[in-house]
């Protein structure tokens, strides 16, 4: 039920945003997930699928999912970048340094769900 809240919220945003813009129709949506947003990408996919066929504006949408690393800074040794996530347990990953293997991590980046990018179509002002 997350997945489907979320999807919920996605399409609102689109359908908003396109609308807010004049669109006769939404061509491409770029979505990233962060591989800590705790939410399954295919099922999320799924269900923004079929909200976008029930709707004229995004009947025709192309549904791009990109997934996010997830960034660290590191308390032990000072490393700042990729982090080893093993999300064995979805609903408690566990966040390792790769350099020290230490888990004394602070998250950066990779929790987020974002709306990156829409593409629209609109009418042609010259006609």
């Amino acid at each position: 039920m997350h997945e489907f809240a979320m999807a919920q919220g996605i399409f609102n945003t689109v359908l908003e945003t396109a609308r807010a813009n004049d669109a006769i129709e939404v061509t491409e949506m770029v979505i990233e997930i962060g591989k800590l947003a705790m939410l399954n990408p295919e099922q999320l996919k799924f269900m923004l699928g079929v909200m976008c066929e029930g709707e004229e504006l995004t009947k025709n949408a192309e549904m791009i999912i990109k997934t996010v690393d997830v960034e660290i800074k590191c308390h032990n040794c000072g490393f700042e970048g990729i982090g080893n996530v093993d999300d064995s347990d979805h609903y408690a990953p566990m966040i390792l340094c790769p350099e020290c293997e230490s888990h004394r991590v602070q998250v950066i980046n990779g929790k987020d769900i974002t709306v990156r990018s829409i593409s629209i179509e609109k009418e042609d002002d010259e006609n």
